[in-house]
């Protein structure tokens, strides 16, 4: 292995946790926030551009650091990706979070591996899912069409009974139960769950 020269390695405090890397890892990704920080330029230039984008960055010339106001936990993930070329997903990390994170780089979502896509979607596919009920409770269609469409026949028959209180099990059995209705079996297979 070569040596590096010390003004190869930069200092990025994210939200507190410091990281250490060499430029040459930053620049494996061109046209990222990163990549960006570690180019040639002079750095009051490159604060300038980075500075353009929504987000908080500020740099410490008596300790040579960068520092970003940005979720700590997912930046090990961004680096880790500069470092490997793969980029996988935290599963103790909401996917919005994630999405936001992966924005705020400059990295595109369609790079996570494919073992970390579904964990990734999740809560888009769930999102989905719950727009099915949101769709029919905004047509007030009767429970009973409401019922047919998702495939639960027996919604409660009670007409006196409170929507939420007919709903209900139904919405529990949808994310509990993946063989309760075609809903929630199309909702399973989709998301991973």
């Amino acid at each position: 292995m070569g040596k590096f020269d010390d003004n190869e390695r930069i200092i990025l405090n994210v939200g507190g946790t410091r990281h250490e890397t060499y430029k040459s890892t930053l620049k494996t990704l061109p046209g990222t926030r990163l990549a960006l920080l570690a180019s040639d330029s002079d750095i009051d230039s490159v604060l300038d551009q980075l500075q353009q984008v929504p987000g908080f960055i500020e740099y410490n010339a008596r300790t040579n650091e960068y520092f970003f106001d940005r979720h700590p936990g997912v930046f090990a993930y961004v680096l880790n990706y500069y470092r490997t070329g793969k980029l996988h997903c935290p599963a103790d990390v909401c996917g919005p979070l994630f999405e936001e994170e992966l924005s705020f780089w400059g990295i595109d979502e369609t790079d996570v591996e494919p073992c970390c896509w579904m964990t990734y979607r999740q809560h888009r596919d769930a999102e989905e899912a719950l727009d099915v009920f949101e769709l029919n409770v905004d047509n007030c269609e009767e429970d009973d069409e409401i019922g047919k469409r998702l495939g639960i026949e027996d919604v409660a028959a009670d007409g006196n009974a409170s929507l939420w209180r007919k709903w209900q099990p139904v919405i529990w059995n949808l994310f509990e139960d993946p063989y309760s209705s075609r809903a929630a079996r199309l909702a399973f297979s989709g998301s991973g769950w």
